[in-house]
Parts: structure tokens; sequence; C-alpha cells
């Protein structure tokens, strides 16, 4: 296992030093969480995890308070309002 590590060192990406496949990262924002590139586990099916859209239209990349904490993936069928109301009250960017 290889890391890159970048600028503060808090964000750390791993690949694997004999194929160099990417296999996780640990975040800079939040240095206790780590996103996981699912594809690299056996026997696990990526279509079994959860998954919600977002827009980016209403994500700002600049203003870390824009940034909510994530609450987990929606039930099938919830509501989508969160979205449509962040996106609307959102200043587009110059």
């Amino acid at each position: 296992m290889s890391a890159y590590e970048w600028n503060t060192h808090r964000a750390r990406h791993f690949f694997c030093s004999r194929c160099g496949i990417y296999t996780f990262h640990r975040k800079r924002a939040a240095p206790d969480h780590f996103g996981v590139n699912v594809f690299c586990l056996e026997d696990y099916d990526p279509a079994t995890v959860p998954v919600r859209a977002t827009e980016g239209i209403g994500m700002s990349v600049v203003d870390p308070n824009a940034r909510r904490q994530w609450p987990g993936p929606r039930e099938a069928g919830q509501s989508r309002q969160f979205l449509k109301t962040t996106a609307q009250t959102k200043t587009p960017p110059p």
C-alpha cells in the first residue's frame, strides 16, 4: 500500500503499490472519515450502496459554511425539496 499526501498532510490517498488501483482516502475536511473504492472489495455488490443525488449548482466550492453535513442516504421516494430549496437560495458566482 502506498500513500500520497499534499500540503497539510491531513488528506491521504492510498493506492496499491503493486497494481496501482486507488483503494481509499482519508478526507482533509473530516480526517476521521474515509472514502472507500468499493470496486476493490471482493464479493461485494456496489449496487447495494445507497446513492443520494445532488445538484452541483447549489454547492459552493469556496464557502466552507455553505456545505451542510451529509445526513446520510435518502430513502427511496423521499422528498427532494431540500435540494430544490438549497439550489434556489444560492446566488450563482459572477
